[in-house]
Formats: C-alpha cells, structure tokens, sequence
C-alpha cells in the first residue's frame, strides 16, 4: 500500500538544490512520485509505506541536504531524558527496547546529550508504557518536561528560526563590509587616503575572509555539496566570484610585501559586498515566503489549544495533543469545540462560519455532528470525540492545502528544464566571457566605452586581465535560477492559500491551471444546482393499495440509504415504523432502492427501474406520473412486487445563488450543460429556471461518463460539478472535477477541486482564482526570464558592477516572492 509522506529538507536554497533532491529521492528503489517545493522547503514523497525512512534520509544525506520526517509536514516526536546510557551498546539497548513496543513509529537516541525522540500513536501506547518498558532493559526514561508543542507553535517556531538565522548572517556580514564600503568610496572615488594600500588590502581582505567564511559559510558547504554531486546550484556561481574574488586580495598583499611580481588589482572588498548582498537577499526572501505562507498558519489558529473533558465524573483539562477518540468533551458558551463529534448532551446555535461561510449560528441538538475549531454560542454542550489529531476535518484541509502548495503545475516544467542546466550553462558562458577578453580585448572595448558614457559605474582603468575578471565575476553572480525556481511555487503557494481562505480546496497544483482553460461547466442537478433536500409533492396510488401501509413500507426501504429523495420520503412520513424489518435492502445507484419486507419485494426509483423491472404503465397511471412532471416534479414510482402500486411526485429547488453563478459563466464565454437522472419535465424547468445553455436528462452515472467525454472529444475541456459523493465516475472522467459540499458532509478526495462552503459562486471564485494565479505565475516567469536575458549580455560587456550585479540578482528573487504575495490582495 502506497503513502504520501512529507520531509522538511534543511539546505534547500535554489531551483539547482529542489533538482538535486528530487533525483535523490528518485534514486530510492520503491519511491512512486517525488514534489520538491522550493518556496515551502517540503518534499511530498510517495512510496510504500513499509519503505524505512532510514533509506530516503541516507538518499537526501548522500545528496548534500538534512531531512527531518514530519507528520503532515509537523514533527510529532516526545521528547525524553534517558539516565544510565554509558556507551554504543547502552543506546541500541534502549532503541530496540521501545521500538519493540506495539505504536511506536520511530525511536531516536542520543547518547550524547541524553536525550530520545519517539514518535508513536498515542492510541496504542503511552508514556507509562515506555517508562516501564525501558525500566525493565536497566535505564531510566523521563518526559523532559517540555510541553509537546501545538501544530501552531511549532510552526511559528521553525518559521522565526529560520528568519533569525537569516537575519543574524545578514547583519553580521553588514557590520563588516559597510565600513569597507565606506573605505572604498573615499579612497577610489573622492580620493582620500587613510593609510597606505598594504594597510588598506590586509583590512580588505581580512574583512572579506570574514565575511565569506563566517556567515557565508552555509553557501559554501552547498555550493560544495551540489558540485560534489555534479549537480551545481546558484550557490556555486556566488562561491567560484567571492572565492576567486578573495584570491585576488592575497595576490594583491603578496605585491605590496615584494613576494609576488605583477601587480594585481584587489577585488577582495568586492567580495565582501557580493556575500552581503547575496545574504541580504537571502533574508528578504525568508521573510517574503514566510508571509507567502500566511495560509497555513491562518487555518492552524482556528484549532482549539486544549479541551475540558468529562473524566470519572469529573472536569479534567487536557491539551488538544492529549484527547481520544471517545473523549466526551464539555464545551460552554464562547468556546471552540476541539474536535469533530457528536452531541450526546444539551443543544446550542454553533458559529460554522468557517466551513460554510454562514454567518449565523446554526441549531444542534443531541444526535448531531459538529466540527472541530467552530465556535459553540449559546448553550452548554456534551459532544463525543470522534476524529481527532491529524483525523480533524481541519486537519484534513490543512493537510490538502499543504499538499497543494508543494504540488507542480504544467506551466512549471519548462522552467524545471532550463534550472536543470542553468549552472552548468552559467559556468560555461563565464569561461567563454574571460577567454574572449583576453583573446580580444579590442572586440569589447567600443561597447565598453559606450557603456561608460551611458553607465557611472563601468570601469574602463582596468588591465585587460582585471577587465576580464571583472566581467567574468559579474556574469557569475548576476545569472540567477532562484527567480525561475521561485516563480511558480511562490504562486501556487498564495494561490491555493487564498483559495482556502476563501472555502476553495486545490488538491492537485495542475487543476488550477487546467481551470483557467475550462470551455464547458457540467452541473449535476440534485445537491449541486438545488438546494439537495427535495419536498414530496404529491403521493397517488392504484389498484386499491391501501397508502398508508404502502408509504410505510416504502418509507422504511427508503431510510436505508443516504439519497436526498430517499430521506424527503422519509421525512413525508413523519419517522418509520421500527417495528418493519427490511431484508435484502440494495441501492441501485442512479436508479432507485429495492429491499424485502415480510416477504413483499418492495422497490422505489425512477423510470430506469421500470425499464429494469419490465414494469410497464397503464394509461392511467401514465397520466399520472405527467401530470407530477407537469410542475417540474420528479416521479418516484413504487413497486410491489413487480406491479406498480403507487407514485410520488417530489420538487428539489434551485440554491439562491445558482442563477447567478450560471450567468456568470456565460460572461466569462464558458458554455453551461446539466447533467441529471432525472426526468426531461424536471430538467426542462431547472435548466429554463436557471438559464443552463444545455441539459440532458435521465442519464444513469455511466451515460454521465459518456456525455462528458462526448464533450471532450469535441475539443471542448470540461469541468464537472457535482456532490463527490453520487458523481465520482463523472469528476474522475473530467478534465477538472469540482466536488460542492458542506462541511463534513463533503468527499475531501473525490475531486481535484472542492467547495467545503457549498455555494455555487464558488466554482466563479475557482474559476478567478486559477485565472489570477496562473497569471502570476505567467508574470513571474516573464520577469525572471527577461532579467537573465538582459543582464547576463550586459555583464559579459562589462556594463555590470559586481556588487550591482549581486544586489540585482538578489532582487529578481525578492520581486518574485513579492509580486506572489500581491495575490492576496486579489478579491474572487
């Protein structure tokens, strides 16, 4: 059995490092599909489950990179004291020891600092059994007293570490160069001199040396690691320029104390101002993706941080991490509801505005269901625990949208292609830029004193060995991957945060981009068009069937299936008689329900199950059944026997909202077909209601497939909508399947795309929101794309500064990350 596991990967920084790990992960025998996300530092691995995570850790560890294996993307290990480990064999003694207890997932050791990390299912084991368990191998384990952090904490922890880091390096190597900076500027532009040129290149260089090995340190480590791995990343392009820049400074000093013959021109204070700006841009972007990633920590507010419990009689407080399934919480007026459940005392209007949308508190009473994370108003209540943890209904959308954003859109592949050679291309081209400088100074010397005229910073004093330097340094660290690796997943990651802000779930990155070439919507007409809770109109019976004993019958067949018609039957009787048994109940999808009472076959369903059945209609009955159809009812014909004994005439009507959401289609140029197993009648006065460009009715769930890749193959790209729970085929069939629903009553996997707010408006807001995104995603890879073009030609002549070269390929990055984030600013 496949799974879809997600890793952190530490040392991620460019389009070069995400090709690097994915060919990693790749490598790894029994790996089935592997997304690297640059902008979210995350891999979504999917493999066997019985793969041991050993294997892909040695696989990304071998690449140059550190993993840590998360839980959805959350590290969900326990932290312990162990006391009584003295060498090797005392830590394997003490792994096996609690890897050999049933629900432990993973056990970590250290002797070191001794410390271990287990990672286990707390409904199969638990701390004390650990304690015991290590008690009885000879060694003491004791909860380190750290409170497990919640998934909020954790996240904003990693978050303001990383940024902590980034930004300490960044003001670090500022505290070093801006005073060489300064050096610079008074001696090489106002000609002010402070000591003499030893004195100044031993600072230079030192300060450089500093800068480069202290807080660049990280770049080089990756640069090496990428190269090691012949697989070079935008690191080794900002290590070759600052190193070979650095070389030049001790040349230099080797002039000024008579060890070396020629004079060199330094660029070591250069080099100091490339890794500060490179470091600088690093923090930009740490902190720009951060916000991009605003989503995620959004949704993770909602969750509840502890629950009051009802524990032997008694009200016990518990953090969140603590609660089982099973659990009866207490939850009182103005408090979250920590987890999905059922009432089983007391009533209240619950805020679910987060899943629906409405505004106003919804009724519940004993019996039912409730969500985590919405918000009890009123009355006290008792409710059930019964999903919990990474089983939540918000932890499933948390889950989808994390997934999405790590996801890869089509558009994307292109971009992957030329980040896979860029490096290497880059390398080259820097070569071939110092080569053809040396070789024939005079070809460049015209371009370059126009660009003195038109440039203040071009340099036309140098040698022609220093010139060429100069330019070969600049096209190195001006050439920038990390904009084109940056340009779709930044998108894709506000995007999709956006979407489920807005009740709109991407579970595939490639639905959004598909979305914005949609030509045709195809409706399913119960539940998705209507309101899904359908009123008996009308009840006839023939033959002399007595009606009461017949509806009761049907009645009890009926509240065996889930269908909206079946429960407004139901619902038409005022309850069923428990006391009639139903044997052999079958629900016959897209047809209707049969089952066996006291021996009475006893089926319900539209004409389908006539056809099924041979049952054939008298004139009489015929005319019934029309005049039912007349108003737009729906006929359910009831069978006893295989004799027509009655029929029922029932009305669904349309949402408030979907008339407007089918001329919205229509604005867009997006053609509007429906799709139903209903009756023509029916059909007619929804389509004619709602304004629908086309329908079909009385179509079985296969004729659904049929009609959509009828559609397709007339070039037409289809989206198809409907409940996910009655339509999967159809959503499956299409080229972008949209499943509406409410809260938990929605199948989270039955489509590409889902609605968890159930209006309509939200397929028109899907349909912006791909729109928006992708042109985005379009915008980023122009500039990105634009900028190499235009820069790289312009280092090559020398028309480029270093240091601007640097600060500009910074920049290019930031710019992409920021013009992601203007996103949010978008209303659907």
């Amino acid at each position: 059995m496949s799974v879809k596991k997600q890793y952190v990967v530490e040392g991620i920084t460019c389009a070069g490092c995400v090709n690097s790990v994915e060919k990693a992960l790749k490598s790894v025998e029994g790996v089935e599909q592997v997304n690297v996300n640059l902008a979210t530092g995350k891999a979504i691995v999917e493999h066997p489950e019985s793969l041991e995570f050993e294997r892909i850790e040695k696989a990304i560890n071998d690449a140059g990179y550190t993993v840590k294996k998360t839980e959805n993307g959350r590290s969900n290990a326990h932290e312990f004291n162990v006391k009584g480990m003295h060498c090797a064999g005392c830590v394997n003694a003490v792994e096996k020891t609690i890897r050999n207890i049933g629900g432990v997932k993973e056990v970590s050791v250290n002797l070191a600092n001794g410390k271990a990390f287990v990672d286990f299912d707390e409904n199969e084991t638990g701390i004390q059994k650990l304690i015991d368990a290590v008690k009885d191998a000879g060694y003491t384990l004791e909860p380190s007293g750290k409170k497990k952090e919640s998934k909020l904490d954790e996240a904003r922890r990693l978050e303001q570490e990383k940024l902590n880091s980034a930004r300490f390096k960044m003001i670090f190597s500022w505290v070093i160069t801006l005073p060489l900076m300064i050096w610079m500027f008074l001696e090489m532009v106002l000609s002010v001199h402070i000591t003499s040129h030893l004195v100044m290149e031993i600072f230079m260089t030192l300060g450089a040396t500093a800068v480069i090995f202290y807080p660049g340190w990280q770049t080089l480590v990756s640069a090496f690691r990428s190269a090691k791995n012949l697989n070079p990343n935008m690191d080794v392009l900002i290590a070759i320029g600052t190193i070979a820049s650095l070389i030049t400074g001790f040349f230099a000093l080797a002039y000024y104390v008579d060890l070396f013959g020629e004079p060199v021109y330094s660029f070591a204070g250069i080099a100091a101002m490339i890794m500060a700006f490179h470091l600088t841009g690093r923090y930009i972007e740490t902190k720009a993706k951060g916000r991009a990633s605003d989503a995620i920590t959004k949704l993770l507010t909602l969750e509840a941080k502890t629950a009051r419990i009802i524990k032997n009689g008694k009200e016990e407080t518990v953090e969140l991490s603590d609660l089982r399934t099973g659990d009866v919480m207490l939850i009182r007026p103005g408090e979250k509801i920590p987890a999905d459940g059922v009432i089983v005392d007391g009533e209240s209007s619950v805020d679910e505005s987060m899943v629906t949308g409405e505004s106003m508190p919804v009724h519940r009473k004993k019996g039912d269901k409730v969500i985590g994370s919405t918000i009890n108003t009123e009355g006290t209540i008792r409710v059930k625990a019964t999903e919990v943890g990474e089983d939540t209904f918000l932890s499933r959308v948390i889950r989808l949208v994390e997934e999405a954003q790590s996801s890869k859109v089509p558009i994307q592949d292109f971009a992957d292609k030329v980040t896979a050679v860029f490096v290497p291309v880059i390398l080259v081209i820097a070569l071939l830029t110092f080569v053809t400088w040396v070789l024939f100074p005079e070809f460049y010397a015209p371009l370059l004193n126009l660009g003195d005229d038109l440039l203040p910073w071009v340099m036309t004093d140098l040698s022609v060995g220093g010139q060429a330097f100069f330019a070969t340094l600049a096209v190195l660290v001006i050439a920038c991957p990390c904009a084109l690796g940056l340009a779709t997943p930044t998108a894709l990651m506000v995007g999709t945060g956006l979407g489920a802000e807005n009740g709109i779930l991407i579970r595939k990155g490639e639905s959004l981009q598909i979305l914005e070439s949609v030509t045709t919507v195809v409706f399913d007409k119960t539940g998705t068009l209507t309101k899904g809770k359908p009123e008996v109109t009308g009840y006839k019976t023939f033959n002399g069937v007595d009606k009461n004993s017949l509806i009761e019958k049907v009645a009890a067949v009926e509240n065996l299936s889930e269908h909206p018609i079946s429960k407004a039957i139901v619902r038409f009787t005022d309850g069923v008689n428990e006391k009639i048994e139903v044997q052999q109940f079958e629900s016959i999808t897209g047809t209707g329900v049969s089952g066996k009472i006291d021996g009475d076959q006893i089926a319900a369903g539209n004409r389908s199950l006539l056809e099924q059945l041979d049952v054939e209609l008298n004139g009489q009955e015929q005319s019934s059944a029309e005049e039912f159809e007349k108003d737009g009812s729906s006929v359910i014909f009831l069978i006893v026997n295989n004799s027509l004994s009655g029929i029922i005439g029932i009305k669904d009507t349309a949402k408030d909202d979907a008339a407007a959401a089918v001329e919205s289609m229509h604005q867009k140029g997006i053609k509007t077909v429906m799709l139903t197993g209903d009756h023509k009648s029916a059909a007619s006065a929804i389509s004619k209601e709602l304004g629908l460009q086309q329908f079909y009715s009385s179509l079985k769930p296969d004729e659904k497939v049929k009609k959509i890749q009828e559609l397709q193959k007339t070039g037409e790209v289809v989206a198809m909508v409907g409940d996910g729970i009655n339509d999967a085929p159809s959503l499956a069939s299409a080229d972008v399947g949209i499943a509406i629903g409410t809260g938990t009553d929605i199948a989270i996997e039955s489509g590409s795309v889902i609605l968890i707010k159930g209006n309509l408006s939200g397929v028109d807001e899907a349909l912006n929101l791909s729109k928006h995104t992708m042109g985005k995603i379009r915008q980023n890879l122009f500039w990105a794309f634009i900028y190499n073009v235009v820069m790289i030609p312009a280092a090559i002549i020398g028309w480029m500064h270093p240091v601007l070269a640097e600060a500009a390929m910074a920049m290019s990055s930031v710019s992409v990350v920021y013009n992601s984030r203007h996103l949010n600013k978008r209303k659907l």
